[in-house]
């Protein structure tokens, strides 16, 4: 995925990347986030809407853990969203989040295991 840029000054694009996002088909909603220096850190539990039998989603909620690079560029700030699934090269998500959603990524799990470790210890 790429960048998206926007006008809104830093503060209000984080606020809307946290809000609670409806569709057509599924709901999602942030129950918990952190910021990291230029890293945003989100647990999401999206809820699939569609009752037929041609679901995008597995039944009842789903939760992930999303990551949002921030970036400041010519007045105007962006945002590149990854997640878990993604192994995204970051490790400062929090260590409580590990326990809010199920494992898509045992190596990237183990990376902020290891971060959070290496800063205790130091």
């Amino acid at each position: 995925m790429g960048w998206y840029f926007t006008r809104q000054s830093r503060s209000e694009m984080i606020a809307e990347l946290i809000a609670p996002q409806e569709t057509g088909h599924a709901r999602a909603q942030t129950i918990a986030h952190a910021l990291r220096g230029n890293v945003l850190w989100s647990v999401v539990e999206v809820t699939d809407k569609v009752t037929d039998k041609n679901r995008d989603l597995a039944p009842g909620p789903q939760r992930f853990i999303r990551c949002d690079l921030l970036q400041g560029s010519g007045g105007e700030w962006g945002y590149k969203p990854l997640d878990e699934s993604m192994h995204p090269f970051y490790y400062s998500c929090p260590l409580r989040y590990l326990d809010l959603a199920p494992e898509q990524s045992h190596a990237w799990r183990e990376g902020v295991r290891a971060y959070h470790a290496q800063r205790a210890g130091a």
